[in-house]
């Protein structure tokens, strides 16, 4: 039976759509404007500036041309950024995933202590200069793929939702599993993880776009060419003038020819068009995860 909404629900509602409608135009406006001027000839983003219509005088595949004209270097970086995000994405999702279970479970002992030491964390840090020093000198990070993983693989937020999520799992489908037999591995494997969809979902979600856009850990790590990841590999094209004076020369062109505001607009596209694309598969899960995450933190 179909409830009919009251005058004030129906208004309300309508008020609703139309402020989340304005909020999504404002959040896709930046990008639908980098999108454009991605395409728009040099010249025009010069004397014109940006432009939220293209037309076919204005358009230009000239940023993209320069982009690609070293397409090793990208495909590379390319590689190495799909390796670290995916691999780092997975070791972090179980990680935090096992830390919550565990936290979460009343039958462990120390559970409260525990958290408490990850939540001070929060509060205090070492100071970055510390921590270079130790990653760099103790844990000797230079040059290797894992400084590029290693770094970003535990997030004491990411523990929290996961720990969040755990007490809404009944205690009794772990007791139940014990009196069959299931060890706490094979339990977490086949009973825990497979209910915690909405979670993995949101916790892989936030450890994806860290991984995908972290540019620092590799300027502070990397120092070869042939290591740098897709984010600080655009970045150095975009600020240095040793890799425009390259584009240049590649293209026959002077330096000062060269499109930088439809490459860094270019840049842009090619660097967050994939992990925009990823996030319609996710979003089901992902805002699952974060309501009951929310609640029951």
């Amino acid at each position: 039976m179909k409830v009919k909404k009251g005058k004030d629900e129906r208004i309300f509602l309508g008020i609703a759509y139309v402020l989340v409608a304005v909020f999504a135009v404002v959040c896709l406006l930046p990008f639908y404007l980098v999108l454009v001027g991605s395409f728009t000839k040099e010249s025009t983003i010069l004397t014109e500036g940006y432009s939220f219509f293209l037309t076919a005088k204005n358009f230009s595949l000239e940023a993209y041309k320069m982009a690609f004209k070293s397409p090793d270097t990208l495909v590379q970086a390319y590689g190495i950024t799909i390796f670290v995000t995916v691999v780092g994405t997975i070791t972090a999702v179980l990680l935090s995933a096992m830390t919550g279970y565990v936290l979460a479970r009343p039958d462990f002992p120390w559970r409260n202590k525990i958290s408490f030491f990850f939540f001070f964390t929060t509060l205090f840090s070492g100071g970055l200069v510390p921590w270079y020093l130790m990653c760099s000198k103790f844990f000797k990070f230079n040059n290797h793929i894992y400084s590029l993983i290693l770094p970003c693989l535990f997030s004491v937020w990411n523990m929290i939702i996961a720990k969040s999520f755990m007490k809404g799992i009944p205690f009794e489908l772990t007791e139940a599993a014990k009196v069959d037999g299931a060890g706490d591995f094979y339990i977490f494997w086949k009973i825990i993880l497979p209910t915690a969809k909405p979670l993995i979902a949101t916790i892989g979600l936030f450890t994806a776009l860290t991984y995908w856009n972290d540019w620092y850990n590799c300027m502070l790590f990397m120092s070869t060419g042939g290591t740098w990841n897709l984010q600080y590999t655009l970045q150095n094209i975009l600020n240095s003038s040793e890799a425009l004076k390259r584009i240049a020369a590649m293209t026959g062109m002077q330096v000062g020819q060269v499109p930088t505001e439809g490459l860094k607009l270019a840049m842009t596209v090619i660097a967050t068009g994939p992990i925009i694309l990823l996030y319609p598969f996710l979003q089901k899960y992902f805002v699952k995860g974060m309501t009951i995450g929310a609640v029951k933190g």
